[in-house]
């Protein structure tokens, strides 16, 4: 067996066959990987870390339809979609039921999987703050993730105590075998296969809703004050939205409009000029929300979204320019805010 046959049967045990098939078919799988081990006794960690990012990779698209229908469409002119980054949401709060505050619940499982947080992004005007989590060992190669933390102490007190109500009934889907086994994978940089496939769809359950249904009251309370909070009440710690790496953003944003897609209506430009970005706007997805009778009523509210990126090559060291930028965060956080 081939490594990345290995790989795709890594995926397989954590999703189905026709996933695994699917994701082959439609993303791309850096070369770079077979230069790490893999073996049944000694799997390095990008091979874990590249598994992760691919199951997550088709829970966003599964839940997104443009999404899937674009990546599909890339496949069938030839091309496979280059994962750059995904985003996910934490709350940076002392009562989190048991799961770690923040970023923390997150940098316990990427970090022994090879990410270390690069650089830390304010995130002013929505009293959030990002982390960029980059892949150490194929840092241009393996997607990042943007982690962002939103700090209810800056918010009203009312909103603090809803945020308590909303994520203080979370529960942890990382057991102590999953914890012992990351904490062995740090020290290592290396597991079984048996050890990876006990651990990466626990890793893959961490990427969703940990906490319970949200009160209406409670809901409107933190979209009145925070369209982010809101959205972490219906959707916890999914992933946010997913990036195609495309080679020139104004032709994908042409084609996308000709075809009349869902997309957001400016593209959003770095400090430096050298990393474009843009977005379809967010699916409409149905929730469960509790009314005041104690009754699970259906609603209408923002899920995710897929986004478009372009990184330009940083002249001061020749590699294309890895980095994020909070104004651009702050603009595409906009494709979520169901108040916009």
């Amino acid at each position: 067996m081939s490594s990345f046959d290995g790989l795709f049967s890594l995926v397989e045990s954590a999703l189905d066959q026709p996933t695994a098939h699917w994701l082959r078919e439609h993303v791309e799988v850096p070369p770079a990987l077979q230069r790490f081990n893999w073996s049944e006794q000694s799997l390095h960690r990008v091979w874990l870390a590249q598994a992760l990012n691919l199951c997550l990779f088709h829970t966003l698209v599964n839940a997104v339809p443009d999404g899937r229908r674009y990546v599909e469409e890339q496949a069938r002119q030839g091309r496979k979609v280059v994962f750059d980054h995904g985003a996910i949401r934490t709350v940076d709060w002392p009562i989190n039921g048991q799961l770690p505050r923040g970023r923390q619940a997150f940098a316990r499982l990427l970090e022994p999987l090879g990410f270390t947080d690069v650089r830390n992004y304010p995130l002013t005007k929505l009293n959030m703050t990002g982390w960029g989590y980059r892949q150490m060992d194929l840092p241009e190669d393996i997607a990042q993730f943007f982690v962002s933390e939103l700090h209810p102490g800056r918010f009203s007190e009312a909103f603090q105590h809803a945020v308590s109500r909303v994520v203080g009934s979370s529960l942890d889907p990382l057991q102590p075998e999953h914890l012992s086994l990351l904490n062995r994978l740090s020290l290592t940089r290396h597991c079984s296969l048996s050890e990876a496939r006990t651990l990466l769809p626990a890793l893959h359950r961490a990427f969703g809703r940990q906490h319970g249904v949200v009160h209406t009251t409670d809901y409107q309370c933190l979209l009145n004050e925070s369209a982010e909070m809101a959205w972490i009440a219906t959707e916890g710690n999914s992933f946010n939205h997913l990036t195609d790496r495309v080679q020139d953003l104004n032709a994908c944003v042409a084609r996308q409009r000709e075809l009349q897609r869902p997309m957001k209506d400016s593209i959003e430009v770095s400090a430096s000029g050298r990393v474009m970005q843009t977005a379809y706007r967010a699916c409409t997805v149905t929730r469960e929300l509790i009314d005041a009778q104690g009754q699970c009523r259906e609603h209408q509210v923002p899920g995710s979204f897929v986004e478009f990126i372009q990184r330009k090559v940083d002249p001061d060291n020749g590699r294309i320019d890895l980095n994020f930028d909070s104004s651009n965060a702050q603009g595409i956080f906009k494709m979520t805010d169901s108040k916009a």
